[in-house]
């Protein structure tokens, strides 16, 4: 646990299998309703042509993929066991035939203690849940779907085209399956202040959602997003707004909530603003010394919380 202050993912799956475990991060040249035409062209704002991954379907397979991640986490972190996660757009925006031959190859390495599928909420039909529930019997799986913002308002600004309502539903049909979910949520979204941002974490702590990733909104090259902060309509936070931001988010979620990200992760070669983002470490620290300067910890709040009815 992170200090105490809140319950870190690399600690979780420590406790579980007994060693490192490291996600390794896959590209499965999949694509997504909001830039295939389904629901819209051009993605949400902040989403580059990679679908905010590595691009990696380009050059090489799943096999190959997890082949090269193990050999580098296990070399940077002496990791022994790994999570596959399938980042990159929509990962379960195909036929499920297609999504079943991806998942089986990614589980066939003897290594690959679980999954975890990063996708949108409005691309999981009944059928795809039941089977990955089907999987979770025997490995760890783990489903991870965009929130971004609680405020309906905030997703249409930001083109996600799905309602926070139909994350809800997302998050009921798949806990009703026993399979975990993590909720990724965004601070600093264009015209949304502390008390949005408080909203979203009350959303989620509402909800039976086992993590959390919380994310800067950075500005990336090639987005909508460039565009906006080019012409001067949208500012970044401070480096002690986020820190503020992310302690009093963690402060209000569900005592017991698994923290899988606390900043974001650019790629340096595409960052636009703020050059801060980079500093992963210091950023960490400065949410830390937040916490601890105002007595806060992960769900010590929660019990103030004024749920949203859904």
């Amino acid at each position: 646990m992170a200090d105490k202050l809140y319950r870190d993912y690399n600690s979780y799956l420590r406790e579980i299998f007994g060693c490192r475990v490291q996600k390794i991060t896959l590209d499965a040249g999949l694509s997504c309703p909001n830039r295939d035409g389904a629901l819209g062209r051009g993605g949400c704002i902040y989403c580059n042509q990679k679908g905010s991954g590595t691009g990696a379907a380009s050059f090489a397979g799943i096999s190959e993929q997890i082949g090269a991640g193990k050999e580098r986490l296990a070399r940077k972190y002496k990791a022994r066991k790994f999570i596959a996660y399938f980042q990159s757009f929509s990962n379960t925006y195909a036929p499920l035939s297609k999504l079943a031959a991806l998942y089986s190859e990614a589980l066939a390495d003897p290594d690959v203690v679980g999954l975890n599928i990063g996708t949108r909420p409005d691309c999981v039909s009944d059928e795809k849940l039941d089977y990955i529930a089907a999987l979770g019997e025997t490995r760890l799986i783990c489903m991870e779907y965009g929130l971004q913002s609680a405020k309906n308002e905030t997703l249409e600004l930001i083109h996600r085209r799905h309602t926070a309502e139909v994350f809800i539903d997302a998050v009921e049909r798949t806990r009703k399956r026993k399979i975990s979910v993590c909720a990724h949520v965004i601070l600093g979204l264009p015209g949304e202040d502390i008390q949005d941002m408080l909203r979203t974490a009350r959303l989620v702590a509402g909800l039976d959602v086992q993590a959390v990733k919380i994310h800067l909104l950075y500005v990336v090259k090639g987005t909508a997003l460039e565009e906006i902060y080019r012409a001067g309509r949208y500012s970044c936070l401070s480096r002690e707004e986020y820190a503020a931001a992310a302690g009093e988010f963690l402060a209000v979620l569900r005592p017991g909530t698994i923290v899988q990200r606390l900043t974001g992760d650019p790629h340096p070669e595409e960052l636009v603003a703020p050059a801060w983002a980079l500093e992963k470490q210091r950023n960490l620290e400065a949410i830390r010394a937040y916490m601890q300067e105002k007595g806060l910890h992960l769900g010590i709040n929660y019990a103030k919380n004024s749920f949203p009815s859904h």
